[in-house]
């Protein structure tokens, strides 16, 4: 028997394995994410922490028309990825 696809995910990044909530998931099927594009965002987009766990991952898509794709994960045991968003902007730090 096979394990789901988000259960073999593992990111090179953070040496960890890749978990999906079902809200991430819901939302890549609205948005037109495939796990492909969710994969490379974790393992190649640039990283904004929020707190030391909690990070968003953001990328550029130049094939897409809703620029910048971004994911809200928290990174512990596993990368657990909460959601994942378009037509996002960068905001900067207020201090």
């Amino acid at each position: 028997m096979t394990q789901p696809i988000e259960k073999q995910m593992f990111s090179q990044r953070f040496q960890k394995s890749v978990r999906l909530t079902h809200h991430v998931t819901a939302r890549m099927e609205k948005r037109d994410i495939s796990l492909e594009l969710l994969l490379d965002l974790i393992e190649t987009g640039d990283i904004r922490h929020k707190t030391e766990s909690d990070l968003w991952i953001h990328k550029q898509y130049p094939e897409r028309h809703d620029n910048m794709v971004c994911t809200a994960v928290v990174v512990g045991q596993a990368v657990i990825v909460k959601t994942v968003m378009v037509d996002w902007t960068l905001e900067e730090s207020k201090t």
